[in-house]
């Protein structure tokens, strides 16, 4: 038994390198179309283990042509790499218009009527033949679940913002937990990546508590983390139990006191009563509220924190 599981070990051991070592899938020559690859799952986007979805690549020409034509007219919208762009384009990669058009019949129908917020294209036939040439040589080299396609990382700029307008809405918004002289003294050189930055406050990981304490150093010895959503369970006798919420539904909540004991409650309609704090509400409350132009404002704001 020891040598069939040995052999075996060998032989996945040498399958794996071998396709490590053979890279990046490329596209096939013009006229013909990209192979079948991948079992179940791995057929995403570009259609790979869907016959249905296999289209011959156009002459390389005219899929330069597109490429140029796509970087002119749709880049703005859908992206560099096809995954949406700053104009709130969908995402090329996993439309079912894009896998299932032939020779730009389905988008060309919307580029020449619009869809939505996107207006109308008064492109030649041609034109538009050879932007959908140039998506679907994309989609033939595209990984599943909507991967960018192989290739240099494109380098987004999210530096677009009006810093000033980002001060004021900062002010507004978010000056009661933080500030630019206290847990946020810095930023800049704690996220030198503008995008590191950007998704650093969105999700409330970039700054250090209230602002009015200082600096965004780790918690003393025994305190709870800043991140840490607490709760306090009121029982019925007037006892209160605090600690780390761990679970809650409508039947049961769990939570760790700060001796590491954990103890759950049943829970039957409002009692007992729950109070939760989670110091990141703030920010789950304003992705609801604020919009593209309000995020980059801010983000061009806190990049001058340095």
């Amino acid at each position: 038994m020891k040598h069939v599981l040995a052999a075996l070990l060998s032989l996945i051991l040498a399958v794996t390198v071998r396709a490590t070592a053979q890279g990046p899938p490329t596209p096939p020559p013009a006229g013909q179309a990209p192979p079948v690859q991948g079992g179940r799952g791995a057929g995403g986007q570009a259609g790979r283990g869907f016959p249905a979805q296999q289209k011959p690549l156009a002459d390389p020409a005219v899929i330069a042509r597109g490429k140029t034509l796509y970087e002119i007219s749709c880049r703005s919208c859908h992206g560099a790499d096809l995954r949406g762009g700053d104009m709130a384009g969908p995402n090329l990669l996993r439309s079912q218009i894009a896998l299932n058009d032939n020779d730009g019949e389905s988008i060309g129908e919307i580029v020449r009527t619009g869809r939505g917020e996107m207006a109308p294209f008064d492109l030649p036939l041609d034109s538009v033949k050879a932007i959908a040439a140039y998506i679907r040589s994309i989609l033939a080299t595209a990984r599943g679940q909507g991967s960018p396609p192989a290739g240099p990382r494109v380098e987004l700029n999210v530096l677009v913002g009006d810093a000033t307008a980002g001060q004021a809405y900062f002010a507004a918004n978010c000056s009661s937990c933080h500030s630019p002289t206290g847990d946020l003294n810095g930023l800049a050189q704690r996220y030198a990546d503008p995008m590191a930055l950007q998704n650093a406050w969105v999700s409330g990981g970039g700054g250090g508590g209230r602002g009015g304490r200082g600096g965004g150093g780790a918690a003393p010895a025994g305190a709870p983390s800043r991140r840490e959503v607490r709760v306090t369970v009121t029982l019925a006798s007037g006892e209160k139990v605090e600690g780390r919420l761990g679970r809650i539904d409508d039947f049961i909540v769990t939570l760790t006191q700060a001796d590491g004991t954990s103890r759950s409650f049943r829970r039957d309609g409002d009692l007992p009563r729950i109070d939760i704090r989670d110091p990141l509400d703030a920010h789950k409350k304003l992705l609801l509220v604020y919009t593209d132009t309000d995020m980059h404002n801010v983000t061009a704001f806190l990049a001058t924190l340095k």
